[in-house]
């Protein structure tokens, strides 16, 4: 019952719920004749879809819409039961009930319009050959305590999604619960990731209603084919699920994406044994101090990263158990991240050279600019505009420039900091906040160039990237000098 139909952004029993509400209203203004049976069919699926949404739950965009239909519900009824009861029918002359009617219009009209506004996300359907399977996996490294905490036997733990090539599964598989891997930790994710932004939970009811098109623990692809590995670090705050539509699409065609949950950074993280793990990173307001921390939590995350990788590793070696045992190509790794987690991406890069690739999705590269990078480099940024971080660009040239590999930097036009993950499928369409460049193409260009950038660096596919790249926004690309012979 959480299907959403196309366009409308809203479930069959809503959108019955709608209709009915519609025809309640439009009832007063129809010939005598067809008022009877409109008003009585109209009744009807009000409250049939009412029962339906109170059993699958009701969001608050339709509480308008049914408080619009219990206002005009006593009107149209009224004229019906005092026939039956022998009395004279009485009905308000149109000049009265003119008022009355648009109120409730009104009321239902915002139905829609919160549903549009507040959806529960549709995610593109991934569009490569392969099925899309997916898994958590919780992870402790030995060899790390918690910073976070001044417990010394506290060690840095790390939940991590998969998302794989899977076999093609039956039409009816369920698929994954977005954000979490159950309702209640979906719930729980979706309040936090509210919170980070001072908005009540309420208005983003319908994100942990929707499901994604991976499977849970689906059969890995048949074949035996080894696939490369992209490895992804959320923005501050940001949660392992944050980047699910370009997950699935890179699952798609042929890669593991490994996401990483940064516990006491991310929003919040529920581990194994049921507890949650909240965020404790904040800004003090302080420049100089916020970018101390930001480079400590960068370092942070950068460990992570490489501490996944390691893991990653053994899993592929049969010295973790898993279905994903030989099929790992841990000879071709790529890491990435948005905002904060660019920044890790970059500096997990400069330490371990293992990491055979970079993509930066607007990402301010805080902590230090060496040593250099010496892998290509794919940076997403959105256009700069007055409101930009004015050292943003300058750092980034910087940190692109020390490379001594070919690097990219893409501009994309209509983008904003949060286009760049799920946040356009989900968020009111201000352009501020995701762009402008809708629902369908935010995702659609995010994961086209950085497919076609993994396709390039990774498997060395052949073809004109610098080509691929410039069709979608303002390109400019450094390479290195030749190396004196």
């Amino acid at each position: 019952m959480t299907e959403i139909i196309a366009g409308l952004y809203m479930s069959p029993p809503e959108f019955l719920a709608l209709s009915g509400a519609v025809a309640l209203v439009g009832a007063r203004w129809l010939p005598p004749t067809a008022r009877p049976r409109v008003t009585i069919a109209a009744g009807a699926v009000l409250v049939l879809s009412a029962i339906v949404l109170s059993v699958v739950g009701i969001r608050w965009q339709v509480l308008p819409v049914l408080a619009g239909a219990a206002v005009a519900l006593p009107f149209a009824l009224s004229p019906l039961l005092r026939r039956r009861t022998g009395r004279p029918a009485w009905r308000a002359r149109w000049w009265l009930a003119l008022p009355g009617s648009v109120v409730c219009a009104g009321l239902i009209a915002t139905g829609p319009v919160a549903a549009w506004a507040f959806p529960v996300p549709v995610f593109p359907e991934p569009s490569g050959r392969f099925a899309v399977g997916t898994g958590v996996v919780q992870w402790t490294d030995p060899r790390r305590p918690e910073s976070f905490t001044a417990d010394p036997n506290d060690l840095r733990t790390v939940v991590v999604q998969l998302w794989y090539p899977a076999q093609k599964g039956s039409a009816g598989a369920r698929r994954a619960q977005y954000l979490g891997r159950t309702e209640q930790e979906a719930r729980t994710v979706s309040d936090a990731l509210a919170g980070e932004v001072g908005l009540p939970g309420f208005l983003f009811d319908g994100v942990p209603r929707a499901h994604t098109h991976a499977v849970f623990d689906a059969p890995v692809a048949g074949g035996g084919e080894r696939f490369p590995v992209v490895l992804f670090s959320p923005g501050s705050g940001g949660v392992r699920t944050q980047n699910t539509a370009w997950a699935e699409e890179l699952a798609s065609h042929g890669y593991v994406v490994a996401a990483l949950d940064h516990p006491y950074d991310s929003a919040v993280v529920v581990l194994a044994d049921g507890r949650t793990v909240h965020a404790e990173t904040a800004s003090t307001g302080d420049r100089d101090k916020d970018g101390e921390l930001a480079a400590h939590w960068t370092a942070v995350r950068a460990a992570d990263l490489g501490f996944v990788l390691t893991r990653l590793e053994h899993l592929d070696r049969g010295e973790i158990t898993g279905p994903l045992t030989g099929r790992l190509d841990t000879g071709r790794v790529a890491v990435t991240g948005h905002s904060m987690g660019g920044a890790a991406a970059l500096q997990a890069a400069r330490q371990d050279h293992r990491f055979g690739a970079v993509i930066d999705l607007d990402g301010y590269p805080h902590g230090p600019a060496s040593p250099s990078l010496h892998q290509p480099t794919l940076a997403l940024t959105q256009a700069v505009t007055s409101g930009t971080d004015p050292h943003y660009m300058p750092r980034l040239t910087e940190a692109l420039g020390r490379s001594t590999a070919t690097s990219y930097r893409l501009t994309i036009p209509g983008a904003a900091h949060l286009t760049f993950m799920d946040g356009p499928l989900y968020l009111p369409p201000v352009p501020s906040v995701v762009g402008s460049l809708g629902r369908t193409e935010s995702p659609h260009v995010v994961a086209a160039t950085t497919l076609a950038f993994l396709d390039a660096t990774l498997r060395h596919a052949p073809g004109d990237l610098a080509g691929v790249l410039s069709a979608y926004g303002d390109l400019g690309f450094r390479q290195p000098p030749p190396s004196p012979s």
